[in-house]
């Protein structure tokens, strides 16, 4: 079966920059508890002009151009977002348009942050079986607007962003050499925007008043410790697969949830932090889109080299859970 690997990455942030600082004149908080809590610093906004699909098209162009491709040679795009420009049709339909794919077929993958490692590997697996040449697969999210801007516990932690990925065959030995998916419909409660599906009714001014349609965060404590424990067994789970240690891993690039969290998903792998890629301080949680935000930075500065071995991990709302190990 063939082997599939990323031959260009990109990322899009927004102009925007939202400081803690700003937020202390609005909202009940400080630099130091933002800080101290999730260890974010600022995080940055997409114009209101500005829908999921833009931000990911300037990822998608900066991948295409990394991997010497252009857009009409891609034959697939699967798109990870909770954030689309609409729920019909999906936002890589609008992507799709705008970058000029004549040729992708595309649509979305919804597994909250952990949602582009799932969309990875769904791109894979039509590129393995022979079905698609190559994929685009993009994460785009603008996380600013699901939020209650008056609940301090949460409106801190989001921000808005795009990271693309080109992925397709490449030579034995590199690649994606497995990846790990997991799911927990029992904890869906945990992380959740109640509002806008079918389970409730069509929006309304009620729905509204009770912000139904804003990011519910519940039990937080509870959560912190699940993510911990499940980041770090996916983790281990991949080299356990591939026979290898950490003392292999060059770089493990995490979804970007919370500062506290890589922390303890260190302290539990008892590897040291410069082991674990970490860029929260400047742009928050930005969902799914954290995983190749940082992974573009990653290869833009240097961190990571031809054959290295780097590990990708997310956890998210659903539950969800997922790691992918890649030979540079």
């Amino acid at each position: 079966m063939k082997r599939v690997g990323i031959i260009g990455t990109g990322s899009y942030l927004p102009e925007k920059v939202l400081s803690n600082f700003e937020m202390e004149k609005f909202l009940d908080t400080s630099d130091e508890w933002i800080m101290t809590r999730t260890g974010i610093r600022e995080r940055r906004v997409a114009k209101a002009s500005e829908a999921a699909s833009d931000l990911a098209q300037v990822a998608c162009k900066r991948a295409l151009a990394a991997a010497g491709m252009t857009a009409e040679a891609i034959e697939l795009i699967v798109m990870a977002t909770i954030t689309p420009d609409t729920h019909c049709p999906a936002g890589a339909n609008w992507l799709e348009a705008k970058l000029g794919a004549k040729h992708a077929v595309s649509f979305d993958v919804t597994a909250a942050c952990t949602g582009f490692i799932f969309a990875l590997s769904v791109a894979e697996q039509y590129i393995k079986t022979g079905v698609y040449r190559n994929a685009l697969v993009v994460a785009s999210e603008i996380m600013t607007r699901t939020l209650d801007w008056t609940d301090r516990e949460t409106c801190i932690l989001w921000g808005d962003g795009a990271g693309a990925v080109v992925i397709a065959e490449v030579e034995d030995g590199k690649g994606i050499l497995s990846t790990h998916l997991h799911s927990d419909g029992a904890g869906g409660d945990n992380l959740l925007m109640p509002g806008g599906g079918s389970k409730t009714t069509p929006i309304s001014y009620k729905s509204v008043d009770k912000k139904l349609h804003t990011l519910n965060m519940i039990g937080a404590n509870q959560s912190f410790k699940v993510a911990v424990k499940r980041f770090a067994e996916v983790c281990e789970e991949a080299l356990a697969h591939n026979n290898v240690t950490l003392d292999d891993i060059k770089i493990i690039v995490p979804h970007q949830a919370n500062l506290r969290i890589l922390q303890g998903v260190a302290k539990r792998l008892d590897v040291p932090m410069d082991k674990i890629y970490v860029n929260i301080e400047r742009y928050g949680n930005i969902s799914s889109a954290t995983v190749p935000i940082a992974l573009d930075e990653a290869v833009k500065d240097g961190t990571i080299q031809p054959g290295d071995l780097v590990l990708l991990a997310a956890f998210g709302g659903g539950l969800t859970w997922g790691s992918s190990l890649i030979r540079w």
